[in-house]
Protein backbone atom coordinates (compact mmCIF):
# COMPACT_ATOMS: atom_id res chain seq x y z
CA UNK A 1 0.00 0.00 0.00
CA UNK A 2 1.36 3.52 -1.10
CA UNK A 3 1.74 5.90 1.82
CA UNK A 4 -0.93 8.34 0.07
CA UNK A 5 -3.21 5.70 0.42
CA UNK A 6 -2.86 4.72 3.72
CA UNK A 7 -2.92 8.32 4.52
CA UNK A 8 -6.46 8.39 2.98
CA UNK A 9 -7.93 5.43 4.11
CA UNK A 10 -7.12 6.29 7.73
CA UNK A 11 -8.37 9.86 7.18
CA UNK A 12 -11.53 8.50 6.39
CA UNK A 13 -11.90 6.18 9.43
CA UNK A 14 -11.07 9.04 11.44
CA UNK A 15 -13.84 11.03 9.95
CA UNK A 16 -16.64 7.89 10.13
CA UNK A 17 -19.68 8.48 12.68
CA UNK A 18 -21.07 5.08 13.81
CA UNK A 19 -23.70 7.07 15.22
CA UNK A 20 -25.33 8.63 12.32
CA UNK A 21 -27.61 6.50 10.49
CA UNK A 22 -30.05 5.95 7.49
CA UNK A 23 -32.85 3.54 7.49
CA UNK A 24 -34.07 2.80 4.15
CA UNK A 25 -37.63 1.74 4.73
CA UNK A 26 -38.65 -0.40 1.69
CA UNK A 27 -36.53 2.01 -1.07
CA UNK A 28 -35.70 -0.75 -3.80
CA UNK A 29 -34.86 1.37 -7.02
CA UNK A 30 -30.94 0.71 -7.57
CA UNK A 31 -29.77 4.20 -8.67
CA UNK A 32 -31.74 5.69 -5.94
CA UNK A 33 -29.86 3.46 -3.06
CA UNK A 34 -26.38 3.70 -5.39
CA UNK A 35 -27.27 7.57 -4.77
CA UNK A 36 -28.09 7.33 -1.22
CA UNK A 37 -25.01 4.74 0.06
CA UNK A 38 -22.76 7.69 -1.87
CA UNK A 39 -23.98 10.42 0.17
CA UNK A 40 -23.80 8.46 2.76
CA UNK A 41 -20.21 7.90 2.50
CA UNK A 42 -19.72 11.48 1.86
CA UNK A 43 -20.81 12.68 5.63
CA UNK A 44 -19.01 9.76 7.09
CA UNK A 45 -21.65 7.67 7.78
CA UNK A 46 -19.74 3.96 8.95
CA UNK A 47 -23.23 1.84 8.22
CA UNK A 48 -26.93 2.17 6.73
CA UNK A 49 -29.96 -0.07 7.15
CA UNK A 50 -31.96 -1.40 4.01
CA UNK A 51 -35.23 -2.66 5.23
CA UNK A 52 -36.32 -5.31 2.16
CA UNK A 53 -39.56 -7.26 3.26
CA UNK A 54 -39.87 -9.02 0.29
CA UNK A 55 -37.70 -11.12 -1.76
CA UNK A 56 -38.22 -9.20 -5.13
CA UNK A 57 -37.52 -6.00 -2.92
CA UNK A 58 -34.34 -7.84 -1.77
CA UNK A 59 -33.56 -9.30 -5.32
CA UNK A 60 -33.59 -5.48 -6.90
CA UNK A 61 -31.81 -3.77 -4.06
CA UNK A 62 -29.21 -6.13 -3.77
CA UNK A 63 -27.60 -5.27 -7.00
CA UNK A 64 -26.76 -1.67 -5.97
CA UNK A 65 -26.15 -2.38 -2.30
CA UNK A 66 -22.64 -4.25 -3.22
CA UNK A 67 -21.68 -1.28 -5.62
CA UNK A 68 -20.26 0.87 -2.18
CA UNK A 69 -17.13 -0.86 -0.67
CA UNK A 70 -16.93 1.96 1.94
CA UNK A 71 -20.20 2.12 3.53
CA UNK A 72 -21.67 -1.28 5.24
CA UNK A 73 -25.53 -1.89 3.67
CA UNK A 74 -27.27 -3.75 6.77
CA UNK A 75 -30.62 -5.94 5.36
CA UNK A 76 -33.60 -6.56 7.27
CA UNK A 77 -36.77 -8.38 6.36
CA UNK A 78 -39.07 -5.68 8.34
CA UNK A 79 -38.70 -2.43 10.11
CA UNK A 80 -38.59 -3.37 13.48
CA UNK A 81 -35.35 -5.10 13.39
CA UNK A 82 -33.99 -1.71 11.68
CA UNK A 83 -35.21 0.07 14.34
CA UNK A 84 -34.04 -2.20 17.31
CA UNK A 85 -30.73 -2.29 15.86
CA UNK A 86 -30.94 1.74 15.48
CA UNK A 87 -31.66 2.03 19.49
CA UNK A 88 -29.62 -0.36 20.64
CA UNK A 89 -27.05 2.37 19.69
CA UNK A 90 -29.33 4.90 21.49
CA UNK A 91 -29.87 6.75 18.09
CA UNK A 92 -33.10 9.05 17.81
CA UNK A 93 -35.31 8.13 15.09
CA UNK A 94 -36.25 10.83 12.65
CA UNK A 95 -38.85 10.30 9.60
CA UNK A 96 -39.45 12.21 6.76
CA UNK A 97 -43.35 12.79 6.57
CA UNK A 98 -45.46 15.21 5.47
CA UNK A 99 -47.55 15.30 7.93
CA UNK A 100 -48.99 18.08 10.86
CA UNK A 101 -46.60 16.89 13.63
CA UNK A 102 -43.43 17.55 10.96
CA UNK A 103 -41.01 20.21 12.03
CA UNK A 104 -38.50 21.99 9.49
CA UNK A 105 -35.77 19.43 9.34
CA UNK A 106 -33.05 22.55 10.37
CA UNK A 107 -34.67 22.29 13.59
CA UNK A 108 -33.56 19.32 15.15
CA UNK A 109 -30.20 18.02 17.11
CA UNK A 110 -28.07 15.69 14.97
CA UNK A 111 -25.28 16.34 17.14
CA UNK A 112 -27.18 13.15 19.03
CA UNK A 113 -27.19 9.77 18.15
CA UNK A 114 -29.64 9.49 15.27
CA UNK A 115 -31.03 7.52 11.96
CA UNK A 116 -33.15 9.29 9.51
CA UNK A 117 -36.14 7.30 7.84
CA UNK A 118 -36.71 7.66 4.38
CA UNK A 119 -39.61 5.74 2.51
CA UNK A 120 -39.55 4.70 -1.13
CA UNK A 121 -40.63 6.10 -4.32
CA UNK A 122 -43.67 5.63 -4.61
CA UNK A 123 -45.68 5.27 -1.01
CA UNK A 124 -42.57 7.33 1.27
CA UNK A 125 -42.25 5.62 5.17
CA UNK A 126 -45.03 2.95 5.88
CA UNK A 127 -47.02 2.75 8.69
CA UNK A 128 -44.85 1.08 11.36
CA UNK A 129 -42.02 3.32 10.48
CA UNK A 130 -43.81 6.37 10.93
CA UNK A 131 -45.34 5.11 14.48
CA UNK A 132 -41.67 4.22 15.98
CA UNK A 133 -40.36 7.45 14.84
CA UNK A 134 -38.86 9.91 17.47
CA UNK A 135 -39.64 13.10 15.66
CA UNK A 136 -40.83 13.46 12.11
CA UNK A 137 -39.61 16.33 9.83
CA UNK A 138 -40.51 17.69 6.83
CA UNK A 139 -37.69 19.09 3.74
CA UNK A 140 -39.61 22.92 3.07
CA UNK A 141 -40.93 23.17 -0.29
CA UNK A 142 -42.79 26.34 -2.52
CA UNK A 143 -42.98 24.96 -5.74
CA UNK A 144 -45.28 22.77 -6.99
CA UNK A 145 -44.02 19.16 -6.42
CA UNK A 146 -45.01 18.50 -2.66
CA UNK A 147 -41.80 15.69 -2.68
CA UNK A 148 -38.10 15.21 -3.62
CA UNK A 149 -36.32 11.72 -4.61
CA UNK A 150 -35.63 9.87 -2.02
CA UNK A 151 -31.89 9.80 -2.35
CA UNK A 152 -32.14 13.90 -2.78
CA UNK A 153 -33.47 13.97 0.23
CA UNK A 154 -31.04 11.75 2.37
CA UNK A 155 -28.64 13.98 1.05
CA UNK A 156 -30.04 17.43 2.36
CA UNK A 157 -30.88 15.41 5.60
CA UNK A 158 -27.11 13.97 5.74
CA UNK A 159 -25.55 17.36 5.39
CA UNK A 160 -27.60 19.08 7.77
CA UNK A 161 -26.92 16.50 10.08
CA UNK A 162 -22.61 17.11 8.80
CA UNK A 163 -23.02 20.57 9.15
CA UNK A 164 -23.92 20.58 13.23
CA UNK A 165 -21.72 17.81 13.46
CA UNK A 166 -18.77 19.59 11.97
CA UNK A 167 -19.92 22.92 14.01
CA UNK A 168 -19.44 20.99 17.65
CA UNK A 169 -16.38 19.21 16.45
CA UNK A 170 -17.42 15.68 16.31
CA UNK A 171 -15.35 14.89 13.18
CA UNK A 172 -11.39 13.63 13.13
CA UNK A 173 -11.50 11.58 16.12
CA UNK A 174 -12.13 7.87 15.41
CA UNK A 175 -14.69 6.88 17.15
CA UNK A 176 -14.44 3.14 14.61
CA UNK A 177 -12.79 0.03 16.93
CA UNK A 178 -9.38 -1.29 16.01
CA UNK A 179 -10.10 -4.58 14.86
CA UNK A 180 -13.04 -3.18 12.35
CA UNK A 181 -10.10 -0.28 10.69
CA UNK A 182 -7.76 -3.15 10.26
CA UNK A 183 -9.77 -5.18 8.38
CA UNK A 184 -10.62 -1.93 5.57
CA UNK A 185 -6.57 -0.99 6.26
CA UNK A 186 -6.15 -4.36 4.84
CA UNK A 187 -9.20 -4.75 2.38
CA UNK A 188 -8.93 -1.24 0.78
CA UNK A 189 -5.10 -1.24 0.77
CA UNK A 190 -4.04 -4.57 -0.29
CA UNK A 191 -7.10 -6.02 -1.99
CA UNK A 192 -5.53 -8.81 -4.26
CA UNK A 193 -4.07 -10.20 -0.89
CA UNK A 194 -7.49 -9.65 1.04
CA UNK A 195 -9.31 -12.11 -1.93
CA UNK A 196 -6.49 -14.67 -2.03
CA UNK A 197 -7.65 -15.05 1.69
CA UNK A 198 -11.37 -14.76 1.38
CA UNK A 199 -10.86 -17.63 -1.65
CA UNK A 200 -8.27 -19.68 0.70
CA UNK A 201 -9.73 -19.14 3.71
CA UNK A 202 -6.74 -17.65 5.20
CA UNK A 203 -7.11 -15.46 8.34
CA UNK A 204 -5.91 -11.65 7.67
CA UNK A 205 -3.18 -10.48 8.87
CA UNK A 206 -2.61 -7.02 10.69
CA UNK A 207 -1.16 -3.63 8.94
CA UNK A 208 0.94 -2.05 10.76
CA UNK A 209 1.62 1.78 11.16
CA UNK A 210 2.81 2.26 7.71
CA UNK A 211 0.27 0.49 6.34
CA UNK A 212 2.08 -2.70 5.26
CA UNK A 213 1.54 -6.51 5.93
CA UNK A 214 2.75 -7.60 9.33
CA UNK A 215 2.84 -11.69 8.79
CA UNK A 216 4.76 -14.85 9.67
CA UNK A 217 6.44 -17.09 7.33
CA UNK A 218 3.56 -19.41 7.48
CA UNK A 219 1.26 -17.41 6.57
CA UNK A 220 3.04 -16.24 3.42
CA UNK A 221 3.61 -19.63 2.54
CA UNK A 222 -0.10 -20.42 2.66
CA UNK A 223 -1.07 -17.34 0.23
CA UNK A 224 1.87 -19.02 -1.84
CA UNK A 225 -0.16 -22.12 -2.46
CA UNK A 226 -2.49 -23.23 -4.89
CA UNK A 227 -6.10 -22.47 -4.52
CA UNK A 228 -7.25 -26.64 -3.23
CA UNK A 229 -9.19 -28.06 -5.00
CA UNK A 230 -13.23 -28.63 -4.14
Amino acid sequence: MSPERFARINQMLDMRQPDLSLILDRVHKSNNISAALRSADAVGIHEIHAVWPDADMRLSGNTASGSQQWVKTIKHYDFASAAKACKARGMQLVATHFGPQARDFRELDYRRPTAFIVGNERDGISAEALAAADEQVVIPMVGMVQSLNVSVASALLLYEAQRQRQEAGLYGTRKLDNDYCQIMLFEQGHPIYAKACRRKGIPYPAIDTQGQIVADAHWWQRMREPVPEL
